[in-house]
């Protein structure tokens, strides 16, 4: 697997959003709005390639702060859920926060995916919320 770092409104930005609507928001009866597109534009895109150069994952990086990056949106196909391409979409954003000065990293997990999170030592830090019309717990994970 391969990683690459679409930049926003590129082909490769544009094939990331088809992933996230096709995993993320049709299961939901949802869709983006173009503000919600619109609002990318200061955010990282990470993109999870197979070896024939597929899209197997993606997911949004967006800073809060100084220490503090936010991920997001983390989808992987279809044809590669429970093959480690979450797991290493989550490594390499890691790395890369670190590498810019990040500290923490935050995020709002799908309360069916926490476990996911927990495994990577990410923590619960909030209570139960609804959000796109389902439950959500925000987590985090010092980055030192």
């Amino acid at each position: 697997m391969r990683f690459v770092w679409a930049d926003h409104g590129s082909p490769d930005y544009w094939k990331a959003v088809e992933l996230r609507r096709l995993v993320l928001r049709v299961p939901l009866g949802l869709d983006f709005t173009d503000e919600e597109l619109e609002a990318e534009a200061g955010q990282r895109t990470l993109l999870a390639l197979d070896a024939g150069g597929a899209l197997s994952g993606c997911l949004v990086l967006k800073p809060l702060d100084a220490g503090t990056v936010q991920m997001r949106q983390v989808a992987t196909h279809p044809d590669y859920q429970g093959r480690g391409v979450g797991r290493e979409m989550v490594h390499e954003s890691e790395r890369w926060a670190r590498e810019n000065g990040f500290t923490r990293m935050y995020l709002h997990a799908r309360k069916v995916v926490v476990g996911f999170y927990e495994r990577l030592e990410y923590q619960v830090c909030s209570e139960e919320y609804e959000e796109v019309g389902i439950p959500h717990l925000s987590m985090e994970k010092p980055l030192v």
